[in-house]
């Protein structure tokens, strides 16, 4: 029995009520209206005809046969015939490539003068064959005799080609590949494809009859008054072009019967298309051998140049929108999607998914769904700012620190520096204040249950697309091997537990053998990571003690703030000259553990490439909040690296400064760079192909106006995805919520800026797929893959660092316990003048005449719990201290154990998917299965009624 499940064809799913009786048969269910239309907007993918009317016939192709153009006969044979002999060097071949591309030049404007659709380049030039996919190649390129097997077998294959010179570049030829229905419908059903079966059918719900119309039409009126809400896409902005929601099933040519194929040029998406040319590109043979196939072997060797699905045309438009409608799905994603001035807007997610993919659809969906779960966490970040603004010039401790005139600090240096008074360090602990106040673990659980929310409702969202773009079965499939996988195991095959079939296998030793080098390399580059932080932390105290006895009175003063500054650039720039020697040696890695599938490759290299950027990124994060000052020692034991520089101390006020500075200063400057290197770098990048187009420089016409090109040279001057994918993209958002929730007890604003860089980054990236980029290959995905999981082991390490930086980085904890214990009010401990004294009472005092040659102040101040140089044990912890440590340690359990029992409670209450999606997902099971009978029923009794014999209306 093959199950059928329903797709989707909006951004929302649609209400399917239940049946009032459940015998009903489906013949009769089908002729039952529709109480209220469905929410899903947008046609099915595979059915999927979302072109303006005045576009459908520019863009579909006619049917009917059209006579062949005057040069039918010249084009099939320059297609048809690739010379094996090696290319001609010196004038000859610059002579015979000169008359070549006129030659080539000339046709081509004869036939788009008498066929306007081949002029768009979109088709062949017959103006009926589709484009679907793209290859590129130099004629001056020695690898002719594999492209000319490559395109030999790529015929046999099934697929058409067509040859076309570039109208820029005299060297560039393009090789338009078309699939034919006979070739769509055999690799559809090799690759399971869904395809539609019947328009989805809606029943009467038994609730708006008992409810009555009255009630319906006073909930309609009560929802006019209230106002619009701008974020929505509102049907005007973005037209339902053609309501055909329907069931679809895999597709199968015994059962095409089945199908609803009212236009065979149509019945397959441009998506579907691309996706099924690519697959085949993936498998073809170029040489004898198992080992010599695939696109992507080609594209290495640089037998092709690039091989991409070409754009359904310009994104913009002399006319609006508005009036004259949208040109194709690029125009309509760009005016309603990348464009800056609707940044307010809500993402057409099922056009997008449509164009580029399911894959690129659900992280479009994970980024918006991100982007908007962070207002909460914005508003509660900024709400724990402004109170700590509010409370800077109240707090005890701040007072305490200003007006510490008397109070002589311990130098900082032995040599060059001086004693200090506490009062200098009133601007630093008013605004350490501002992130280290009352409000801050309030904060810090607030995010913690923030971020399992967060992964729970994006389970349930995940579902609902998943049920909505019809990939509920796809999920269960096997999926297909990696080529490369396929070309290295050819000779050791074995049985497929699941289908019976025998396959490439790689043996356990082989493959642990490979893992091991893999980890090897791992660790190696961990370890590259902790050197360069290693001399970072050398850097500071180096820097440290020129800054303390530096002659400029300001940098003298300010010496932390500079030594902090000039340590967190310097750090910058190591993190970001590192990150292109890992994304480097994650490629090499992964490619050395021949990974058995596509999403397998990728989520191992995507682990790889989280596990370098998050250990270079927050490697010394972790170190300023949990090991400076940690181990400086005291006055006159302190502890020295090398026996020569003093380990760096925590200001009076604390540490916490120091990480707020390297966690905003990081995460400001690496999210503009990555804005740069993301749309700066291809702007530029196009621009200056656009200005060698203009001056003619790769030896083509002079081109003025891009618009004169054919799609296939615009595309190709375009800039290509890059080659992970949308690793990049997952990389940067999962680093950047890593920065939102780990320490966001020392940095409540950080949910405000990621939430500002994400509105800039969805638009960004949007404008950058649309404009920028050549068109991705669509590929289906049913989730985020890995990242969940890494989302999930951040959220768990969030709540743990969270904890030390309250108990540890932060002075929290020991205000609490002198405010309890040791302060004037020990009952009323959250009152402000329980605070008396603290200052006093977290620094000790050294005598500074035990130090040789000192001709300063007898005792000075340090910041410890150390006993007193008079006492009976001199420099000894106190019970203070041995007070605070207990408390420091019991919050740490008392805090995971309670944000992990509220997260676990959380994740119980809702569930992975919603109740009402289940009932659907099994309604439409049981309905597809009924009209599947139907339809066999129906189709076998017009074969006896064709064939004269009797037939009856029980089942054959």
């Amino acid at each position: 029995v093959i199950h059928w499940t329903s797709p989707s064809c909006g951004s929302q799913l649609s209400f399917i009520p239940y049946l009032w009786g459940m015998h009903t048969s489906i013949s009769e269910i089908l002729k039952e209206k529709s109480l209220k239309p469905s929410r899903r907007s947008l046609p099915c993918l595979a059915q999927s005809q979302t072109h303006p009317i005045n576009l459908n016939h520019f863009l579909s192709g006619p049917l009917r046969p059209e006579p062949k153009p005057e040069v039918e006969g010249l084009s099939q044979s320059i297609s048809t015939s690739c010379s094996l002999l090696p290319p001609q060097t010196g004038r000859s071949a610059e002579r015979n490539s000169t008359q070549l591309h006129l030659k080539f030049r000339d046709e081509t404007l004869l036939l788009q003068g008498k066929n306007p659709a081949a002029a768009s380049g979109l088709f062949f030039r017959d103006g009926k064959k589709r484009i679907d996919y793209i290859l590129v190649y130099k004629k001056s390129s020695p690898q002719v005799e594999k492209r000319c097997t490559f395109e030999k077998n790529l015929r046999a294959e099934g697929l058409m080609l067509e040859k076309e010179p570039s109208l820029t570049n005299n060297d560039i030829m393009f090789v338009k590949v078309h699939a034919p229905w006979d070739t769509l419908c055999k690799y559809a059903e090799q690759m399971n494809i869904r395809m539609p079966f019947r328009k989805k059918c809606y029943f009467t719900d038994w609730k708006s009859k008992t409810l009555g119309s009255r009630f319906h039409l006073r909930c309609r009126q009560i929802k006019s008054w209230l106002p619009r809400n701008p974020m929505k896409l509102d049907k005007e902005a973005l037209p339902d072009l053609e309501e055909t929601d329907c069931y679809t099933a895999p597709f199968s040519r015994a059962r095409m019967h089945h199908f609803t194929i009212n236009n065979r040029e149509t019945f397959f998406s441009n998506s579907t298309r691309s996706r099924i040319v690519h697959h085949v590109l993936q498998r073809t043979k170029y040489e004898d051998g198992k080992s010599k196939m695939g696109i992507n072997r080609l594209l290495g060797n640089n037998t092709y140049e690039a091989a991409f699905p070409p754009h359904e045309g310009g994104y913009k438009s002399r006319h609006p929108i508005k009036t004259h409608g949208a040109q194709n799905h690029r125009h309509l994603l760009y005016e309603r999607w990348a464009r800056w001035g609707i940044w307010y807007k809500y993402q057409p997610l099922d056009l997008i998914r449509r164009y580029f993919g399911e894959k690129i659809g659900l992280y479009f969906a994970w980024l918006g769904w991100y982007t908007g779960m962070l207002i909460p966490a914005a508003l509660v970040g900024v709400f724990v700012f402004l109170y700590g603004l509010f409370t800077m010039d109240s707090s005890q401790v701040s007072k305490e620190i200003c007006e510490a005139n008397t109070t002589i600090m311990c130098p900082m240096c032995e040599d060059t520096c001086e004693p200090w008074t506490l009062s200098d360090s009133c601007v630093y602990a008013k605004v350490t204040h501002l992130f280290d106040n009352g409000g801050t673990v309030f904060f810090a659980i607030f995010m913690a249950i923030w971020a399992t929310v967060f992964l729970e409702f994006w389970k349930r969202r995940r579902a609902e697309l998943t049920y909505d773009w019809d990939l509920i079965d796809w999920e269960e499939e096997e999926e297909e091997l990696r080529p490369q996988f396929e070309a290295k195991y050819s000779r050791m095959e074995r049985v497929n537990p699941i289908s019976g079939k025998p396959e490439p296998f790689q043996p356990f030793p082989d493959k642990l053998s490979r893992l091991m080098v893999s980890v090897s390399g791992i660790f190696f580059m961990i370890s590259l990571v902790l050197t360069a932080v290693f001399a970072v932390v050398v850097f500071r105290l180096i820097v440290m003690e020129k800054f303390a006895s530096f002659n400029w009175k300001f940098v003298k003063k300010n010496w932390q703030f500079a030594t902090s500054g000039t340590g967190v650039c310097i750090n910058f720039m190591i993190i970001m000259s590192l990150n292109v020697v890992y994304e480097k040696v994650s490629y090499l890695l992964t490619n050395l553990e021949h990974p058995r599938t596509e999403s397998e490759w990728e989520n191992s290299f995507a682990l790889k490439m989280f596990l370098f950027q998050f250990v270079n990124l927050n490697s010394s994060t972790f170190y300023i909040a949990f090991f400076l000052g940690r181990f400086a020692g005291r006055p006159g034991k302190y502890n020295k690296l090398f026996n020569r520089w003093r380990l760096e101390e925590c200001h009076p006020s604390g540490c916490l400064i120091d990480l707020c500075l390297q966690m905003g200063v990081i995460m400001f400057f690496k999210q503009i760079w990555n804005n740069f290197m993301e749309l700066g770098y291809p702007l530029l990048q196009n621009w200056w192909s656009r200005r060698k187009m203009r001056k003619g420089g790769g030896g083509g016409q002079n081109m003025e106006s891009k618009t004169q090109l054919p799609q296939w040279d615009k595309d190709w001057n375009l800039q290509p995805m890059n080659a992970h994918g949308l690793v990049d993209e997952y990389l940067e958002m999962v680093l950047q919520f890593g920065f939102t929730t780990i320490f966001v007890a020392a940095f409540p604003l950080a949910p405000l800026l990621a939430l500002l860089n994400n509105i800039i980054e969805i638009r960004l990236d949007a404008y950058k797929f649309v404009t920028q980029w050549r068109r991705p290959m669509p590929a289906r995905a049913t989730d985020i893959g890995i990242w969940h999981g890494i989302l999930e082991g951040i959220g768990v390490l969030a709540v743990i660092t969270n904890a030390f930086v309250i108990a540890i980085t932060s002075d929290y904890i020991p205000r609490f316990v002198y405010a309890f214990k040791y302060g004037p009010c020990s009952l009323s401990f959250f009152i402000l003048r329980c605070l008396r004294g603290y200052m006093n009472s977290s620094l000790s005092v050294f005598d500074m005449s035990e130090l040789k040659n000192s001709s300063q102040p007898r005792y000075c101040r340090y910041r410890d719990y150390r006993a007193p140089p008079w006492s009976a044990v001199p420099y000894e912890f106190t019970l203070q201290f041995w007070h605070v440590l207990a408390a420091r340690l019991a919050f740490i359990i008392v805090f995971e154990h309670l944000v992990f029992g509220i997260k676990s409670f959380i994740a119980y209450l809702i569930p992975d998917m919603p109740k009402d999606l289940c009932d659907r997902m099994r309604r439409e099971k049981y309905l597809m299965q009924e009209m599947m009978y139907e339809a066999e029923l129906e189709h076998l009794q017009k074969e006896r009624k064709k064939n004269g014999r009797r037939y009856h209306h029980e089942w054959p």
